[in-house]
């Protein structure tokens, strides 16, 4: 099949999710080609395996000091610029549209009546799963944001509904952890805030990946430029991770047994309701405000064990490939065969 599979690049989670399934569905030799919008091209890195792809700079959501700005999202909206994009896209050929919450491919599958289909965390909010509150501008976003025909959710647990788990790459799970290295990846947050959180823990090393430019350590602090492979190596050779509520990274550290605390982004539904499953499946700790007694109390904590998720983007591209997508029963319940997680 000829699919176009849009990404929303705003977080590494959507990129590192669709990097997975991409590479699957090519291997069964179908063609897709690629959609990235919501980030500064020049801020994209190690994107070999999207090619070929096409940026565009999509709907995306303001921030500062880890609160979603509402007001200056509305001012920052290019709706004329988003239209055209769409409106401009040569849609022939593509048999099936495949989107990670993404905007524009949504819209192209929409305007040129494709079948589409949405793959992602997202997703998962269609059905009766936990949250913390859903207000009629949050219920909105998520049925609007980059509606498809067959949505797909993923999550940490099925909740009794109809959703598959994270996807997350092949890692080696027999690294052993270093118990004081501790991955902190905040990208909403301001990196002075960051640094104040954990000065005081002198004894532990902390590994802070955000938008530095090169590599530089000041004492037991490593600040790392954004870096696939480098984050990986150090996400499993880390004992536990300091992060926002998104859903990729956290299913990363859960699959190969790391500890977590999260601070989600305040505003945003979707990751206040990651921060209370997490902590209803005993998964991992929260935080509402950076807090270093918090964090103290975190660091202290022992190690996690893994937990058995499958390599779900095989499953998916099994599934796509079979164009099974209006009837996925069989492939949740194979899913889940083998994932102990109480609730």
């Amino acid at each position: 099949m000829n699919i176009l599979y849009g990404v929303q690049a705003t977080g590494n989670g959507h990129i590192s999710r669709s990097r997975e399934i991409i590479r699957c569905l090519k291997e069964k030799r179908h063609n897709v080609s690629v959609i990235l919008s919501g980030r500064d091209p020049a801020l994209l890195w190690d994107m070999d395996e999207f090619m070929p792809y096409t940026t565009y700079k999509g709907l995306t959501f303001s921030t500062y000091r880890g609160r979603i700005r509402y007001l200056d999202t509305i001012k920052n909206l290019d709706l004329r610029g988003f239209n055209t994009d769409v409106n401009n896209f040569d849609a022939a050929g593509y048999d099936i549209v495949i989107t990670d919450f993404e905007p524009v491919s949504s819209r192209i599958a929409k305007k040129h009546h494709i079948p589409s289909i949405g793959i992602g965390h997202q997703y998962a909010f269609y059905h009766n799963i936990p949250t913390v509150w859903k207000t009629a501008v949050s219920s909105y976003i998520i049925k609007n944001f980059a509606p498809v025909n067959y949505p797909v959710g993923l999550h940490w647990h099925h909740f009794n509904q109809p959703i598959l788990p994270p996807v997350v790459p092949r890692l080696n799970e027999n690294v052993s952890s270093i118990e004081n290295k501790i991955i902190v990846y905040l990208p909403f947050e301001e990196q002075e805030d960051i640094l104040d959180l954990i000065a005081p823990f002198k004894d532990y090393d902390f590994f802070v990946y955000h938008k530095f430019e090169t590599h530089l350590v000041k004492e037991n602090i490593h600040l790392c430029p954004f870096s696939r492979n480098g984050f990986l190596n150090d996400l499993m050779e880390c004992s536990g991770v300091i992060t926002n509520a998104g859903f990729e990274l956290v299913s990363e550290a859960l699959t190969i047994g790391k500890k977590i605390l999260l601070k989600p982004l305040a505003g945003q539904m979707e990751q206040l309701s990651n921060a209370k499953a997490i902590t209803m499946l005993s998964l991992g700790q929260a935080m509402k405000r950076p807090n270093r007694r918090e964090v103290e109390t975190f660091l202290n904590l022992p190690l996690a064990s893994p937990i058995n998720y499958p390599y779900t983007a095989e499953i998916i591209a099994d599934m796509i490939d079979s164009r099974a997508w209006t009837h996925m029963s069989r492939f949740v319940k194979d899913a889940w065969a083998n994932v102990n997680i109480a609730f």
